[in-house]
């Protein structure tokens, strides 16, 4: 896949750092860092080793990530993690970049995305830019799903600070008499 400015742009926002500005990188799957953040866009745990020297093992991945080594190798299977570089044995070797892109897979989880949509939506990334209408709507669909799940968790709230408002409450009454 051909890497121009926008696709670094959307892979920065997720946490994905391309290097070079506008220009076609020889492998677009493993760019060079450095890269910047766009403002607003929450930090990505820092990496245990420096570009170069970033070679992990999956038991390495499972213990930074919090993932289990049966969840990474899943996530290969089913398209999530595809192209995960091996050595001459076939034992995989992660990259600071499969880091970042295993910090975007668990933020998606966390709110909620469905393993299906998160394959769909690694299947367009590696399509390239000619999806990013495709990412946009299946992302924009999501964060509507999200800001309902957060309007019924607010509620949800109001009714247990009404609860412990009122037996807070109750048990004061006694002391006021």
């Amino acid at each position: 896949m051909t890497v121009i400015q926008s696709e670094r742009v959307a892979h920065e926002a997720v946490g994905i750092g391309l290097a070079g500005r506008g220009r076609a990188q020889p492998d677009a799957r493993r760019p060079e860092e450095p890269w910047s953040r766009p403002s607003g866009c929450p930090p990505v745990p820092p990496h245990p080793r420096p570009a170069g020297s970033d070679r992990y093992t999956i038991s390495e991945v499972a213990e930074h990530t919090g993932l289990t080594a049966h969840t990474l190798r899943w996530y290969e299977r089913i398209g999530l993690m595809p192209h995960v570089d091996r050595t001459h044995t076939g034992q995989r070797r992660f990259t600071n970049r499969d880091l970042n892109w295993l910090n975007l897979v668990t933020k998606l989880r966390l709110t909620g995305m469905p393993v299906a949509d998160m394959v769909r939506y690694a299947e367009l990334v590696r399509k390239g830019d000619s999806t990013f209408a495709e990412r946009e709507e299946l992302l924009t669909a999501h964060r509507e799903n999200v800001r309902q799940r957060i309007a019924e968790l607010h509620s949800t709230l109001d009714v247990l600070d009404y609860k412990i408002d009122l037996y807070a409450e109750a048990r004061r009454a006694p002391e006021r008499v």
